[in-house]
C-alpha cells in the first residue's frame, strides 16, 4: 500500500474520530463518500484484504487513546475484520455492532478467543444481528448473556443492559521483560478472588453440595437418583506431593499424625477400573474405556469401591472453594460446578486434598432425581485425589509465589491504589524485597529509570546508609 494511500486512509479516520468523546466512528463504511470517490475498498467489504488492520493501526496511534468504536450497520456476515483489533487497540472499552449479520458464536470468536481477546471490553451491542435475535426468539435470552458473559469477564454492559453476575476484576498487565529482567516476584500479579458463581442462583449450587458430600460420604448408594441414567464419572490419583506443601513439611508435620498412615494403592486400584491419571495410564485402550464409568449405575458402583471419606463441608467452609457458571454444550446450556478442598480419608484419618469438577442440568419433572428432591441431575462427574496441601492456597488476596515470601498487607495494597502501571507493580515488588518505605521506595526506582534490578543492586549499595524510617514497618505485610 503506497504512501499515498496511506495518507488518504488516515485522512478519513481523522474525518470519523471524534477525540473529546474518544469515539471512532466506523458506521455505514460500505456507503462512504470519501472511500467511493477516492476508490479505497471499504474495510467492511467482503472483497478487503488489509484495509481493516491499517485503519486499526492508525486508530491505535490517535490520541487521547480510542475508548469507543462503532462498527454498526456494516453488513458483516464475518468477524474476521476484527482479526487484528485486539492487537492495535487492547484497551478498547466499548464496541458497538449493532445492525450487521453475525449469525454464528464463530464470529464472536475473532474478539474474544485466545489470540485476540478484548482483554478491557465493558461495553458490547450485537444487537440487529442474526445470532442474538435467534436466541431471543427461541427464548434463550439467558443463554445467550450468560455466553457472551463467559467470553468477556470484564463486560459490564451488553446489548445496553448491565450484566448480572459476579466477576473478576480485569487484570492488569505487567511490565515487560525488557523493563525488570529476571525479577524475583514475591506475590502473582493477581490476587486470589473469593468463589465465583455466575449465571445461576447460588442456593442451588449450595443446597447440592450440602446433600450430595454427606451422602458420598455415608449411603453413596443413595447417589443413585441423582445421576442421569447416560452420566460418566472417572477419578484420578495423583501422588506427587505439591511443591508448597513439601517446603512446608505438611506431610510429616507433628499437626498432622496420621498422614504417614495414608496408602495409594486403594486409590490406584480400585474403584472398579481404578486410577485414570492419563499422564501415567498403561494398558492401552482397554484400561482408557475401563476406568471410564458410564450410566448412573455404574458410577455408583465405582465409587462404592474407592476408599471410605469424611467431607467437613458444613463445620469448615473455608477449607473448600466453589466456582460455578453456565457452560454451553450442544444446543443446551449446562452447569459447570468446580470444588476444590480436603477430606480425611477412612479409617486412617489422614488428609487428602481433591478436585471435584460436576456437569449438571436442572432435574426434568418427573426424573429420578426430582422425586428424590433434587433441583439438579448429574451428568459428568470428575474427581481428582491429591496429597494434602493447604487451603491457604485460596484464601482470598495477595498470592505468594513461594511459601515464606512477604504479602503485603489490605493497608499497603490500598497506599499503592493511586500509582498507574507498571510503576504499581514495580513499586510492590521493591517493597515486598526491601521493606523500603513507599518514598524511599519510589525514590530507589525514580532514579534507576524504573529499572526493577538496577534499583536493587543499587539498595544494595547504600542500605547500610539508610535510617530505621527508611523501612516499612512489620504490621504493613500479611503474618
Amino acid at each position: 500500500m503506497s504512501e499515498k494511500v496511506i495518507d488518504l486512509w488516515k485522512e478519513w479516520v481523522n474525518q470519523r474520530w471524534n477525540p473529546d468523546a474518544k469515539f471512532l466512528n466506523l458506521e455505514r463504511m460500505n456507503q462512504d463518500a470519501f472511500l467511493k470517490r477516492h476508490r479505497l475498498t471499504s474495510p467492511a467489504s467482503p472483497d478487503a484484504s488489509k484495509e481493516a488492520q491499517v485503519v486499526f493501526k492508525i486508530a491505535s496511534k490517535l490520541r487521547p487513546e480510542v475508548e469507543t468504536i462503532s462498527l454498526a450497520h456494516n453488513d458483516l456476515n464475518s468477524g474476521r475484520m476484527m482479526t487484528t483489533l485486539a492487537h492495535y487497540l487492547p484497551k478498547l472499552a466499548n464496541l458497538s455492532l449493532e445492525g450487521n449479520k453475525l449469525a454464528g458464536w464463530k464470529e464472536i470468536d475473532y474478539i474474544s478467543g485466545k489470540r485476540g481477546r478484548l482483554s478491557q471490553l465493558r461495553e458490547l451491542v450485537l444487537v440487529g444481528n442474526p445470532m442474538r435475535e435467534l436466541e431471543y426468539k427461541n427464548n434463550r435470552a439467558q443463554q445467550y448473556k450468560s455466553e457472551i458473559a463467559r467470553r468477556f469477564p470484564t463486560l459490564e454492559m451488553l446489548d445496553g443492559e448491565p450484566v448480572t453476575r459476579v466477576g473478576f476484576d480485569a487484570p492488569t498487565n505487567a511490565p515487560s521483560s525488557s523493563t525488570r529482567p529476571h525479577a524475583k516476584l514475591s506475590s502473582f500479579a493477581w490476587n486470589m478472588e473469593p468463589p465465583f458463581i455466575a449465571g445461576v442462583d447460588g442456593s442451588i449450587v449450595s443446597n447440592f453440595l450440602m446433600r450430595y458430600f454427606p451422602l458420598f460420604d455415608n449411603q453413596r448408594g443413595a447417589l443413585l437418583d441423582v445421576y442421569a441414567p447416560d452420566a460418566t464419572f472417572s477419578f484420578s490419583a495423583n501422588t506427587a506431593i505439591p511443591p508448597r506443601a513439601r517446603i512446608e513439611g505438611l506431610h510429616v508435620s507433628k499437626e498432622f499424625p496420621n498422614q504417614r498412615k495414608l496408602e495409594w494403592a486403594p486409590w490406584l486400584s480400585g474403584g472398579l477400573g481404578g486410577s485414570r491419571n492419563l499422564d501415567r495410564m498403561t494398558g492401552g485402550l482397554q484400561k482408557v474405556t475401563q476406568t471410564l464409568h458410564l450410566g448412573n449405575e455404574q458410577a455408583v458402583k465405582a465409587m462404592a469401591d474407592l476408599p471410605g471419606t469424611k467431607h467437613d463441608v458444613a463445620g469448615t467452609p473455608e477449607k473448600f472453594s466453589v466456582d460455578a457458571f453456565p457452560v454451553r454444550q450442544g444446543e443446551r446450556t449446562n452447569l459447570l460446578v468446580t470444588i476444590h478442598g480436603q477430606f480425611s480419608e477412612l479409617p486412617s484419618q489422614g488428609i487428602r486434598s481433591f478436585d471435584r469438577s460436576f456437569v449438571l442440568a436442572i432435574a426434568p419433572e418427573g426424573s429420578r432425581a426430582k422425586q428424590s428432591g433434587w433441583d439438579v441431575v448429574i451428568l459428568s462427574d470428575q474427581l481428582v485425589i491429591r496429597a494434602y496441601s493447604s487451603h491457604e492456597a485460596w484464601r482470598p488476596g495477595p498470592m505468594r509465589v513461594q511459601a515464606g515470601d512477604l504479602l503485603p498487607s489490605p493497608g499497603l495494597q490500598e497506599a499503592l491504589k493511586p500509582l498507574p502501571e507498571p510503576q504499581r507493580t514495580l513499586m510492590l515488588d521493591l517493597v515486598l524485597r526491601t521493606r523500603l518505605n513507599l518514598q524511599f521506595a519510589e525514590e530507589c526506582l525514580k532514579n534507576n529509570d524504573w529499572d526493577l534490578e538496577r534499583a536493587m543492586a543499587n539498595f544494595e549499595q547504600v542500605k547500610g546508609n539508610l535510617p530505621a524510617d527508611a523501612y516499612l514497618p512489620q504490621d504493613a505485610f500479611l503474618p
